[in-house]
């Protein structure tokens, strides 16, 4: 194993930096030594003779003239020595950077300025322009070089196609993010193949106006620079098989997102009943899974949107997987969307995501590896810029307790207005900075002993509602889990159900739930008493 000695050169006490890059070393593979602050040239010296390291990291962070005498009189004594040939790197200030490269010392010089990647590059051996990880065109490939630093993901799609491409190119140059999603307009969505029903003073509504593949195409043209992002799009509302088609010719889709039973009568955003959204989604799902593609079934987040109380986000997120991996998906991306519904505590989210990761994880087995990517509700920012930085930081410090693989990024701009290439470039920076500081080191918000509560009654209720999902359709299906009669029976009876449902038609709507303690309950509506899934279930049962 390779050995990195590290040492705060001199006077300097500033060690948190060495820290951090100690940290990643170690993640790497390295066993690292920490001599620690105020080091004297002398003891470096003799800590080399005795541990002969691979290399020796030193840091300064003080004046620049004081660092030009410690680095002569360090050169001086490495010479005398004979220790001239010892491999040696330094990282501090640009000030003090500048004076370190003019020593001769250093074989590598870091400023402070530099991006995880360019160090993890240097840590491997790389010493090209261009960095294995820029080159890799993959989700799998680039979270394995990466993790456990996760992969910044940011939406983008602005009115118009030309500003959109623009902005593409500046954000690819800038190199914040390794997943570039596309976001196209609510007309291209819902209408892409049927433009003869478009409303075109809608146009560039919700994000850019994508009228012809060429279009998607161009977009991805533009990501070809920079740290190369992967791309990835919207599904679709309607027409889901020919997008997702459409989407791998165009833009090499990183993964494809689906629902279960959404874009359907219960949103809106098509006219497909329920049972008709959950057959096609199934099998759009089937034909990534048979390409090798990854698959997201962004479904649970759906509910807890329109405040359905969290064990019934917790069972859809179990559901969603188990539809996944039915349809013969081998990597999974599992999406865990905090805040929502709003006035969620930080401890009942944690609680509540970890509760569907611990059943989604059940499902883990040669055939099918869970990746889980991490956001904050797009409700939960406030208009306020500076308060909205604030939100942005504290909610990816939250998320961070699932270790993700993913962090998508939703910028601190996107309470008031869409955003724009400057926002997403610095709401990813506020990111990498949260990441900098928190991902070595954090204390275990998993740990709490209300999360570890909360996280296990959520386990047992949600059972408790899959069990009676299986029950209902055991009579009419081989697999009541994967049956789109036996789901979407569920949703119109109210064993699925949420408060917005209410007035629809098509769905029940009869649930009432409330924010008790900072976590979401199905109540009693005329006693506000928490109703457990057996009891609820019960009084479905004598409704019926």
């Amino acid at each position: 194993m390779k050995i990195i000695v590290g040492a705060a050169i001199g006077n300097c006490v500033h060690v948190g930096g060495l820290h951090h890059f100690l940290k990643l070393a170690e993640a790497e593979g390295y066993r690292t030594i920490s001599l620690g602050p105020a080091v004297p040239v002398n003891r470096i010296i003799r800590i080399i003779k005795e541990e002969k390291p691979d290399i020796t990291a030193l840091s300064y962070r003080l004046t620049p003239d004081t660092a030009s005498e410690l680095f002569k009189n360090l050169k001086e004594e490495l010479q005398r020595e004979k220790l001239q040939n010892t491999r040696m790197i330094f990282g501090g200030t640009p000030p003090v950077a500048a004076e370190a490269a003019r020593s001769g010392l250093f074989e590598k010089v870091f400023d402070g300025t530099e991006k995880i990647e360019s160090i993890k590059d240097y840590l491997r051996g790389d010493a090209g322009q261009q960095s294995a990880y820029t080159l890799t065109n993959s989700l799998i490939a680039r979270i394995d070089q990466k993790y456990p630093y996760p992969l910044i993901r940011h939406h983008f799609g602005r009115p118009t196609l030309e500003e959109t491409i623009e902005g593409v190119v500046k954000i690819s140059e800038a190199g914040v993010l390794d997943v570039l999603s596309i976001g196209p307009d609510q007309n291209a969505q819902e209408h892409f193949f049927h433009p003869e029903v478009m409303d075109h003073s809608q146009d560039g509504a919700g994000g850019v106006p994508v009228r012809k593949p060429e279009d998607l195409a161009a977009i991805y043209q533009s990501t070809r620079r920079g740290n190369y992002p992967l791309v990835r799009c919207y599904a679709g509302t309607r027409d889901l098989m020919k997008w997702a088609e459409m989407s791998v010719r165009t833009i090499n889709n990183a993964w494809g997102a689906i629902p279960l039973c959404w874009y359907s009568l219960i949103d809106g955003r098509s006219k497909r009943t329920i049972e008709e959204a959950i057959r096609e989604h199934q099998q759009v799902i089937s034909w990534y899974a048979e390409r090798g593609i990854p698959v997201e079934v962004n479904e649970s987040h759906q509910w807890s949107l329109r405040d359905g109380h969290d064990s019934l986000a917790v069972a859809m997120a179990f559901l969603a997987a188990y539809d996944a991996k039915k349809a013969g998906v081998r990597n999974y991306v599992s999406q865990y969307m905090f805040n929502n519904p709003p006035g969620t505590s930080p401890e009942m989210d944690i609680a509540k995501m970890l509760a569907k990761n611990d059943l989604i994880e059940e499902l883990s087995d040669d055939s099918f590896t869970v990746f889980r990517e991490v956001r904050a509700g797009l409700a939960h920012f406030s208009s306020n810029p500076s308060i909205a930085k604030g939100q942005l930081a504290a909610s990816a410090v939250v998320s961070l307790a699932l270790r993700p693989h993913i962090l998508h990024v939703v910028g601190f701009s996107e309470g008031d207005h869409a955003i724009y290439p400057d926002e997403l470039i610095e709401s990813c920076e506020i990111a990498h900075g949260v990441l900098h500081n928190t991902l070595y080191g954090m204390p275990d918000l998993t740990a709490n002993e209300k999360v570890k509560d909360r996280k296990e009654e959520l386990k047992y209720e949600a059972k408790v509602l899959l069990e009676e999902l299986h029950r209902r359709g055991q009579k009419e299906s081989e697999d009541p889990w994967s049956d789109p009669h036996v789901i979407a029976g569920a949703v119109k009876t109210g064993l699925l159900d949420t408060p917005h449902f209410q007035g629809n038609p098509n769905l029940c709507g009869n649930i009432t739930t409330r924010l008790i303690d900072g976590a979401w309950y199905a109540i009693e509506r005329e006693t506000g008493e928490k109703l457990t899934e057996k009891e609820r279930i019960k009084r479905l049962q004598a409704d019926q």
